[in-house]
């Protein structure tokens, strides 16, 4: 069964915010469909587009999976809803949990519900620095730049910082509001 290498970004900036992105992750990892090979440290970051929100909670991780470009988007957008993301008619509003497909191989793909590499990535810094962390040589199939080379000539001039790994971090509701 052929595995592809994607890297998939996790924000959550509502309520208890570790313990949504480890919500996410215990998530993904239960698919019998995907294996979680790395995971970036946790950055707080300041919202992007829409500044009158909470601060975000950002990671990166790498999954090896058999599942199709589309049936992983499909899976991210039930995990969203199964762990409380309301949809919203409102774009960048607050978020209990966001999963996006940054890269899935080296491909470069666009449909009406999914673009690949994520379009928004090459200015957001929240995406970039974790994952830079974690496969700074990883080469953007539409750039040729390393995901290092990418963060390295990102112009977002947002708040990005680095806080720990999600382990280590409180996840109940005394730390809610002390990052």
């Amino acid at each position: 069964m052929n595995q592809s290498c994607v890297f998939l970004s996790l924000g959550s900036n509502l309520d208890v915010r570790e313990a949504h992105l480890a919500s996410a992750l215990n998530a993904i990892a239960a698919n019998p469909k995907i294996t979680i090979r790395r995971e970036s440290s946790v950055y707080k970051t300041a919202p992007k587009y829409n500044p009158n929100q909470p601060d975000f909670l950002n990671m990166v991780i790498e999954i090896a999976t058999s599942m199709t470009p589309q049936q992983l988007l499909d899976f991210c957008k039930k995990t969203e809803i199964h762990l409380g993301r309301h949809p919203s008619t409102l774009k960048n509003s607050p978020r209990e949990i966001d999963i996006d497909i940054i890269f899935f191989d080296r491909l470069i793909f666009e449909s009406a519900g999914l673009t690949i590499p994520h379009p928004g990535l090459y200015e957001r810094k929240f995406v970039l620095a974790p994952l830079a962390e974690i496969a700074p040589d990883f080469i953007c199939p539409k750039t040729g730049k390393s995901a290092l080379e990418l963060l390295n000539s990102c112009l977002d001039s947002d708040r990005v910082t680095r806080i720990g790994r999600l382990a280590d971090l409180k996840t109940d509701s005394d730390s809610h509001g002390v990052l």
